[in-house]
């Protein structure tokens, strides 16, 4: 293992280089107009995974953007990783907040990252962390050292909700068949206290529509006699979480998961800063479900919120009108064992008895996914958690997120195999916003640790 160590740290410029190349592809896959960059990045990650060492790489089309496959199979006696990872990007309005130009990745150093970070989207999320893997399957080639079968599974579609990545596995359940996923698309708690994410919360995304009058009507004329829209919506969006922090929809806490006071003690050993917290998003104060901390409430514990409301006239200047319409867009984190159909027809329903006589009221569901837990006593947990304390010298923690990643319940339904998330980044990355960064530190601990996760799981 110390040769493989130290290849990588002989080669640490040149990963950067390489990587700086695919984070000059803008391969926005939401963006019809970046198609064709998004398949000129899948070339690009398909040749870097040839030359590492991978065996039949391919580029294997799907409904929308293709999945780049390689992997090295040693023995049949040996356990099998496949590795995930995504190589299309959000984008990357607004383009006037960006420092520098978003597709023309940098390295400065921050207060969180005196030794530098790389500035450019996707250097977090996910190019930065998915190359780690690349990398280090490099260096443990290049050294003879690698000590189990590895497969990897890189898709362009997972900022737009892995749409082809379902059928993609369902109909290649031999050709991805394996012991575990890894997946580093998730972050640790900080550098100061590294941890590997053993929790995800699912989601269940609805859009809302409150139709009042026929048509936009004259606030002079109508004004006091009619139902607002606007004002019917909030106030039924305000009913959907009371005064403690409960949400209050019928039955959304009946399959909540009971997290022992064991595990809830376990996870509040990371050291929680809550003025430190709320300077980093500029608030006073914090609010949430009463009785829980703010690590629980943003992790073993299901929310409600708001991402989106409007109606009506919101131009320049001034238009006296009462709009037909109201919507919002409202999203639900759920927790083990809550289901998106489940909170959904919860949702649906609570949200129509609330409207009152006078309006109609019209939900419609978007995308969703189940919630994930990798329980800290699997051999999965366990390799990661000792090959991250070997590269950091320090104690790992468990730690659950409170962000979704809807494949890692469906590759353990379809391959029935468990996702290990053994992610590097910050949450203060700014993955989806504008000045997306990647510690370099991060960067090279991530291709440190991952040989020695191989070396622990193989054992």
């Amino acid at each position: 293992m110390q040769e493989t160590l130290n290849y990588i740290n002989e080669n640490k410029q040149r990963f950067v280089d390489e990587l700086f190349e695919l984070l000059r592809i803008p391969s926005i896959s939401a963006d019809p107009a970046y198609k064709d960059d998004v398949l000129k990045c899948a070339d690009v990650v398909a040749g870097y995974l040839k030359n590492a060492g991978a065996d039949n790489v391919e580029i294997c089309q799907t409904k929308g953007y293709p999945i780049v496959f390689g992997e090295k199979f040693l023995d049949k006696s040996l356990p099998t990783v496949l590795v995930y990872g995504h190589y299309d990007v959000q984008p990357a309005d607004p383009l006037e907040l960006w420092t520098k130009p978003p597709f023309e990745p940098y390295i400065e150093k921050t207060e969180l990252h005196p030794d530098g970070a790389i500035f450019a989207r996707g250097s977090a999320d996910d190019k930065g962390q998915f190359f780690m893997h690349l990398k280090a399957f490099e260096a443990m080639m290049k050294t003879n050292s690698l000590p189990c079968n590895v497969k990897f599974i890189l898709e362009g579609e997972e900022e737009v909700g892995s749409v082809s990545l379902g059928d993609f596995v369902n109909e290649n359940k031999e050709k991805l068949s394996c012991d575990c996923i890894l997946i580093s698309d998730t972050h640790i708690y900080s550098n100061e206290q590294p941890t590997v994410t053993t929790g995800l919360r699912g989601l269940s995304y609805v859009e809302v529509e409150v139709e009042g009058p026929n048509r936009d009507l004259h606030s002079g004329l109508y004004g006091g006699a009619v139902p607002n829209p606007i004002h019917v919506l909030s106030r039924m969006i305000a009913k959907l979480i009371d005064e403690d922090g409960q949400i209050t929809i019928d039955g959304f806490y009946d399959n909540v998961e009971d997290v022992s006071d064991e595990e809830r003690a376990e996870m509040n050993k990371l050291k929680d800063n809550p003025e430190e917290f709320k300077k980093s998003i500029g608030l006073s104060g914090v609010e949430g479900e009463e009785g829980y901390t703010t690590l629980e409430r943003t992790s073993i514990r299901p929310t409600l919120d708001c991402n989106g409301i409007w109606g009506g006239y919101t131009g320049e200047g001034a238009k006296t009108v009462i709009p037909s319409k109201a919507f919002a867009k409202i999203s639900m984190r759920l927790v083990p064992y809550q289901t998106p159909e489940e909170i959904t027809e919860k949702f649906t329903a609570y949200f129509k008895k609330i409207a009152p006589e006078n309006v109609k009221v019209k939900v419609t569901p978007h995308h969703g996914g189940m919630p994930y837990v990798l329980p800290t006593d699997t051999k999965e947990f366990l390799a990661a958690k000792q090959a991250m304390e070997t590269a950091f010298g320090k104690e790992v923690l468990p730690y659950r997120g409170g962000g979704s990643i809807p494949i890692t319940s469906m590759f353990e339904k379809v391959l029935g195999a468990k996702s290990v998330l053994m992610g590097f980044g910050l949450d203060s990355d700014a993955i989806h916003s504008p000045n997306e960064h990647y510690g370099l530190f991060n960067f090279y601990k991530g291709i440190e640790s991952i040989p020695l996760f191989f070396e622990n799981y193989a054992k």
